[in-house]
């Protein structure tokens, strides 16, 4: 009988049965695993004018040829032969929680390893070896990370996709008979082609995830049987993968879970490494940019540096313009030593100044960029990315930089550390502001899957250099946010649009897959520099405030009854924020009529923010009907705590005023059957919820 291995996670089993010849049989993907049946065994058979022994198509990497026809995951030649590769002899390697199938293809020479992994969070991840044991090169044209089984059946796919300031949008479509296939070619994450799928049918829903910062594919191709298989890996440019006799491919990981929880639990428990080991409670941030842009004045930054003390901002970040001759965006990026004319004694008075208000301080860099108007430049370059003979294609004035080169890593991390080493820098802003075209090296061969693994390897560098320092991932916003560059860093900067209406879509599809004290969202001034929308501080704020909040303005500029506002915002933030951020608390509701809705939960208290992105349709607002994850504590509640004092309601009822004073106790369960009739907002406007449990004592309502 043939062997079976079983990647049982808790929340999903993966469970394969391993051929004398050829890929792993998928068996099942679900909550269950399967046991060892002689009905695996039974050989099927194809139709007359078939194959004369059928080759199963529900596999583990299909490879295409000797019977499959289907879209293979793995492709490639050694100088036009040996195209087809099938795989034998497997063996299972057990370490803990980790399983490792290994085989050869005596013919075409190659090995491959695929590293499974049931992970406590409840994800499984998969990657995937090969190796090249011939004796000429193999051009390796295609190798998945991973391959997961959908059901046959009416199907769903949820997506994302959006543009620089409208990140995460959600799509959802039903998928035909035909094969769906995302992907991107922009060198990096991208705003418009996010390597995230949820994948949801009657009889199943999951979702799966590539952590890879460079270019990438997800496709889903339907079997014979109606079953789809989900593929997830790297996309190469032609040609740039090509292993020397000994050389190995090895692809970035691929990870598969139940729901978001799951996801996010796997963030938090394994993916993220803080400095110390532990998280520490997410500082309030205030970032320089849109307060300052390129306009750097010591005394009007000291200045802005207390008032922002004042406020209870806990980190300070000095964003784009304190380096070179960089008073716009199309000089200077590369000559990463402090503005003199700016910075005449350094940037030490101002590091000093921020920490001795008992603030972190942190700084912004933009590594991978140069801009052809830089000294770097001048000097080198043929450190840019480019193809000779073809036109030099600049994007917001920048070039990219040949990582890959030793020399142009080493001058990056050299200036980099000298900043960290020589003043009390706690936190980076890492930017990446182009998407890479034409990124060929000096020997004309195409370098995306090679820069993107040189950005992680500078990164893991600096954080072994400073492993106190904790990184912020920034792509044009949310351009580089994926579970490879999470692996090194510790927020990402989820949009750099700070239109709090725009956010309520963007931070919803990203915490899909990233917990909210990793999402960065930002109290901005109004009107908004992005939208022109005016938008009130209640309203900027609430949408803010689950997040690891941030302010992006110039607290000098603003008046004592905002100044005295943001402060009841940002100590609502410190007192809930353990909540907001622990682990299984989180919860958000599909919109309803304009009406978005997330908070947290704990046995001990909840927290609802309601907020209003356009106009109502309906005449009357239905009741919020709090969700499982809410109500699952039981017991009864009131409303103990209302922010702003005055919400922007429509109309009120004297029961709805009761109800939100907290003079009505109810019980959790009719929360949740019945709902909690709350007034309608006006649009764009904002509410949050404390609620408190009721301990003894007599209750009515």
């Amino acid at each position: 009988m043939s062997e079976i291995v079983i990647i049982d996670s808790g929340q999903l089993a993966l469970s394969l049965r391993l051929p004398a010849l050829g890929m792993p049989e998928i068996l099942s993907f679900g909550a269950e695993p399967v046991e060892a049946d002689p009905l695996f065994e039974i050989e099927r058979s194809s139709r007359v004018n078939g194959m004369d022994i059928a080759v199963p198509s529900n596999v583990l990497l299909p490879t295409g040829g000797m019977g499959f026809f289907g879209w293979p995951a793995i492709a490639g030649h050694r100088g036009g032969r040996d195209f087809v590769a099938q795989f034998g002899g497997w063996t299972v390697l057990r370490d803990g929680n980790q399983t490792v199938l290994k085989a050869i293809d005596s013919v075409a020479k190659l090995g491959i390893a695929i590293t499974l992994t049931a992970h406590a969070s409840g994800l499984i991840s998969m990657a995937t070896e090969l190796s090249n044991l011939g004796d000429a090169d193999y051009q390796l044209d295609r190798c998945m990370a991973a391959t997961v089984l959908a059901p046959a059946g009416d199907v769903q796919v949820m997506s994302f996709t959006g543009i620089w300031g409208r990140e995460f949008q959600t799509r959802r479509e039903l998928l035909g008979n035909g094969t769906w296939i995302q992907e991107s070619r922009r060198g990096r994450t991208s705003h418009d082609r996010f390597p995230m799928l949820f994948i949801e049918s009657e009889a199943q829903i999951f979702g799966v995830t590539l952590g890879f910062s460079g270019n990438h594919q997800m496709v889903i191709d339907r079997t014979d049987d109606g079953q789809r298989l989900v593929h997830l890996g790297e996309l190469f440019e032609p040609g740039e993968i090509v292993l020397k006799p000994g050389e190995s491919y090895r692809s970035p990981v691929a990870y598969a879970g139940a729901d978001s929880q799951d996801f996010h639990a796997f963030v938090r428990d394994e993916l993220t490494q803080w400095p110390g080991g532990k998280m520490t409670p997410r500082p309030v941030t205030l970032n320089t940019w849109e307060g300052n842009y390129f306009d750097h004045r010591m005394d009007s930054l000291k200045a802005q540096a207390t008032a922002t003390a004042e406020l209870g901002i806990e980190r300070f970040v000095l964003d784009d313009g304190w380096f070179g001759k960089r008073d716009n965006d199309t000089t200077s990026l590369g000559d990463w030593d402090i503005d003199a004319r700016k910075y005449p004694d350094g940037l030490k008075p101002l590091v000093d100044h921020v920490t001795g208000l008992g603030m972190q301080f942190g700084i912004w860099f933009e590594p991978e960029m140069v801009n052809p108007v830089s000294e770097l430049y001048k000097a080198h370059p043929d450190w840019a990315l480019t193809i000779e003979g073809r036109p030099v294609l600049e994007s917001r004035t920048q070039l990219v930089l040949d990582l890959t080169r030793p020399e142009v890593s080493d001058y990056l991390f050299g200036k980099i550390d000298a900043v960290l080493s020589n003043h009390a820098v706690s936190y980076i802003k890492w930017d990446m502001n182009r998407d890479l075209t034409h990124a060929a090296g000096r020997d004309g061969k195409a370098k995306t899957a090679a820069q993107t693994r040189a950005v992680y390897a500078l990164m893991d560098r600096i954080r072994a250099a400073h492993s106190n320092v904790e990184i912020e991932s920034c792509a044009s916003g949310g351009g580089r946010i994926d579970y490879g560059a999470l692996k090194r860093t510790h927020r990402v900067w989820t949009s750099d649009c700070t239109d709090a209406l725009e956010r309520l879509e963007i931070q919803r599809g990203a915490s899909v897959f990233v917990p909210p004290e990793i999402l960065g969202s930002h109290i901005s001034a109004s009107p908004n520099h992005q939208t022109g929308r005016r938008h009130t501080l209640a309203f900027r704020a609430l949408v803010a405030i689950a997040y690891h909040l941030g302010v992006e303005l110039n607290p000098l500029e603003l008046t004592d009854e905002e100044r005295d506002e943001l402060k009841v915002y940002i100590e609502t933030y410190k007192r809930l924020r353990d909540l907001f951020h622990a682990p299984g608390a989180s919860f958000r509701m599909e919109p309803l009529d304009g009406r978005y809705v997330w908070g947290a939960a704990s046995a001990e208290k909840i927290v609802v923010i309601v907020a209003q992105g356009p106009q109502m349709v309906g005449e009357q607002p239905a009741p919020l009907r709090l969700p499982d994850e809410v109500t699952q504590f039981g017991g009864r509640w009131r409303i103990k705590t209302v922010l702003p004092a005055e919400p922007q309601f429509i109309r009120i009822s004297d029961g709805q005023k009761a109800l939100l004073s907290g003079a009505v106790t109810f019980a959790l369960s009719s929360a949740g059957l019945a709902g909690l009739p709350l007034p309608m907002l006006t649009p764009e406007s904002a509410l949050l919820l404390e609620l408190e449990p009721i301990k003894g004592g007599k209750t009515h309502g």
